[in-house]
């Protein structure tokens, strides 16, 4: 039995199978799921998972080289994308897309991890980094 890290099986998976550029994409509740991509919802309750709590996690185990955010957080969402900001590494490469693109852009994720949060544009699309 797992005794440290995710403890989710499907997300243990995603992440063990990806390589050098391929996506998942952070949900809050919200966000539609593409017809073909991976749905691994976890949310249990509004807020719960948090959003900013699941992108923690995923970040301890998960290389990025780029993250895409909808430009919306930028005026609807200032304290995630401030949390988010603390977050990541600054080397790590930041994009802003319009969000009806940014939906169109998680069809090419390899899942789409589906939190309890509740607050607009909580979404993140991360790009995976090369480990060596």
């Amino acid at each position: 039995m797992k005794k440290n890290g995710i403890l989710n099986s499907e997300i243990s998976k995603v992440l063990s199978d990806l390589g050098h550029t391929d996506m998942i994409t952070i949900s809050d509740c919200g966000l539609p799921i593409p017809d073909g991509v991976e749905k691994i919802d976890i949310s249990l309750k509004f807020g719960v998972p948090s959003f900013i709590e699941t992108l923690k996690e995923i970040l301890k185990d998960m290389k990025v080289e780029k993250i895409i955010l909808a430009k919306e957080i930028i005026n609807d969402n200032e304290i995630i994308l401030k949390e988010i900001k603390k977050l990541i590494d600054k080397n790590i490469e930041i994009e802003f897309i319009e969000h009806e693109k940014f939906k169109k852009v998680t069809n090419k994720s390899k899942a789409i991890i589906r939190t309890g949060e509740n607050t607009p544009f909580a979404n993140i699309i991360l790009v995976s980094g090369c480990i060596f």
